[in-house]
């Protein structure tokens, strides 16, 4: 039998990768129409949309509203079958004419419109401004569903942005190795960007930005009670569990480059004050203590009295799936991408 050159099966990744690209360049097609002025101009509260029933079964995540918050004003009526039953999936694409919660709830309706926004939107926040980037007749697509606890599940998205011209995806995907799924871009690039030297090595989401609102002065990590976390750089412990009520358990330590990193709503601490810790050694566990609403880590770092973006300070860089796992993610990129266009 004839080896393929390198051992590589290049005339399988061809096909599944020339596949998935004839499904993106009918998206495309689809979503491609003239420029349009940005929805802050307009005061539209509408949005058509088209919703189906469709197969299939991932596993979930949950979802705390942190990216988008609720317009004001009332949407109109809503189709409420848009809601799904828990474990179904449902297709729901929708033309932006106003923000993209109110977009949400006029395709959605219920009680799970600004979930779905917020879960949406922390997709492609690394690549687009879902508020100052948005504009009128943008498209959305995504498959999602409510889990048996309520929460929503998302399994693939789409956007099109007319501001940029180009349309963005996101696929649920656990990559080897990885305790979560992740989304990832059709190309097997994950959608996310990730921290150089986070303080947490696994977490399921990052759901809130130093940049996403003005009372928020650092990053949220979305992880398990108990998750462990490491500091990225040497320092001293310089106090612990102040501010208990707002903080819960937590710690500060002032990195050597005298920069003081803060690290909130823990479940357990494993250093005291005045300890020196070393790159990489676990300071404390990931918990829901103090003003939190769901398990999670809040990341802050500052200079000089002065709150830095751990974005900044620390770099980030993008994964991406290795060669051996491609031809599985591609099929499976190419099946939620039928599934978007609703085919």
């Amino acid at each position: 039998m004839i080896q393929p050159p390198y051992g590589k099966p290049w005339l399988l990744y061809g096909l599944l990768g020339g596949s998935l690209a004839l499904n993106f360049l009918m998206v495309l097609e689809q979503d491609r129409e003239p420029a349009a002025a940005p929805v802050a101009a307009d005061t539209t509260p509408a949005a058509s949309a088209a919703v189906a029933a469709t197969p299939g079964a991932a596993p979930g995540t949950d979802a705390e509203p942190a990216l988008d918050t609720p317009d004001a004003e009332q949407p109109p009526a809503a189709d409420v079958t848009a809601t799904p039953a828990p474990g179904e999936w449902r297709i729901v694409e929708a033309r932006v004419e106003h923000s993209l919660a109110r977009t949400f709830k006029s395709a959605v309706g219920g009680d799970h419109a600004d979930a779905l926004s917020a879960t949406y939107a922390r997709l492609f926040m690394w690549d687009i401004d879902m508020r100052r980037d948005l504009q009128k007749g943008d498209k959305v697509r995504v498959a999602w569903r409510l889990s048996d606890d309520d929460k929503v599940e998302v399994l693939a998205a789409s956007f099109r942005s007319r501001k940029f011209g180009k349309t963005l995806t996101a696929y649920r995907w656990t990559a080897p190795g990885d305790t979560y799924p992740s989304f990832w871009r059709a190309d097997g690039v994950e959608s996310a960007l990730r921290l150089k030297g986070s303080p947490l090595r696994d977490y399921e989401q990052i759901t809130s930005l130093l940049k996403d609102r003005p009372s928020h002065e650092g990053m949220d990590f979305k992880a398990p009670v108990g998750t462990p976390i490491y500091t990225p750089r040497a320092g001293t412990v310089t106090r612990v569990n102040w501010n208990w009520a707002g903080n819960g358990n937590c710690a500060e330590v002032r990195y050597s480059d005298g920069s003081v990193a803060k690290f909130l709503h823990l479940s357990e601490l494993k250093v005291t004050a005045g300890a020196n810790v070393q790159p990489g050694q676990v300071i404390a566990l990931t918990g829901n203590t103090g003003r939190s609403t769901a398990p999670h880590l809040h990341y802050q770092v500052e200079r000089a009295g002065k709150i830095v973006d751990p974005v900044e300070y620390h770099g980030t860089e993008r994964r991406n799936l290795p060669t051996d796992v491609m031809p599985a993610f591609l099929q499976e990129a190419e099946r939620l991408s039928t599934l978007l266009l609703g085919s």
